[in-house]
């Protein structure tokens, strides 16, 4: 998986504008400090600091629900903008990501220009970045996670968050490709070569930067030895050879396929 590493790297480019947002709206703040989150009519300055509080201990799902609350209460403050975003950092951090999801993408349906929103779009992509599961499980929130990177470079490509986006886009895009060469092995193992074919070939020409690429390599050369196309196999094995000569996977397309073109193995 690869959410615990994920989680924390997003949280460091997370949390210092969610600390930003806070003292922000904070330096004057004091009042109450409690646990309700009943309907109670408060001044906005007492309700923030009290989410504030609440963040700061951990308490993510009171803290959201209080930040909530700020911009029920006082929709037309400069508050309820900040509580707003910190209302969906707060389910981000309780690890409540439909909901962190969900705040982002209303804050930006709100204040779609605001000097925020490159935090809202991180906020967005880390919450589908975190979901990603195993490459043996269903890939549409990893797809999600990359449209939504890939859309976050794209607006903000000067941007920290972007940055980052980058680097999260090469490991979903590995992600991926990694699924691609499972579900082919999958086929191959079953001797429906045409179908593994189509997902190896898959890996080499959307995935090509990424780890999976030898292997896929590797895995066409095989498959087409065994549906009898030798001109192929010799092909994707020079590929291989030339582009990942040291590799593993080289050295046993290179035995692989030896026998049946002697030519290639001596280098002709």
């Amino acid at each position: 998986m690869l959410a615990p590493i994920a989680r924390a790297r997003g949280a460091a480019v997370l949390f210092p504008l969610a600390a930003a947002l806070v003292l922000s709206g904070c330096s004057a703040l004091g009042g109450k400090q409690g646990g309700d989150v009943a309907y109670v009519a408060r001044d906005v300055e007492s309700l923030y600091a009290e989410a504030k509080e609440r963040l700061d201990r951990g308490d993510n799902k009171v803290a959201a629900a209080l930040f909530d609350e700020v911009e029920r209460q006082h929709p037309y403050s400069p508050w309820a903008r900040r509580a707003q975003l910190m209302g969906a950092f707060a389910h981000y951090s309780g690890r409540d990501y439909e909901k962190a999801i969900q705040g982002a993408q209303r804050f930006l349906s709100i204040h779609p220009g605001n000097k925020d929103a490159p935090y809202a779009y991180y906020l967005i992509a880390i919450s589908y970045y975190e979901q990603i599961s195993d490459v043996e499980r269903d890939q549409r929130i990893t797809r999600q996670a990359l449209d939504a990177l890939t859309e976050l470079q794209r607006r903000y490509p000067q941007t920290e968050y972007a940055a980052d986006a980058r680097l999260k886009i090469d490991l979903v895009n590995d992600h991926l490709a990694g699924k691609e060469m499972e579900i082919g092995r999958f086929y191959e193992r079953s001797g429906r070569w045409l179908a593994a074919q189509i997902r190896f070939q898959n890996v080499i020409e959307n995935y090509q930067t990424t780890s999976h690429t030898p292997e896929a390599l590797y895995r066409l050369t095989e498959t087409s030895l065994a549906l009898g196309i030798l001109d192929e196999a010799k092909k994707y094995a020079a590929v291989l050879g030339a582009n990942y000569p040291g590799s593993e996977w080289y050295e046993r397309a290179y035995e692989l396929i030896g026998d049946k073109a002697p030519q290639l193995a001596s280098g002709g």
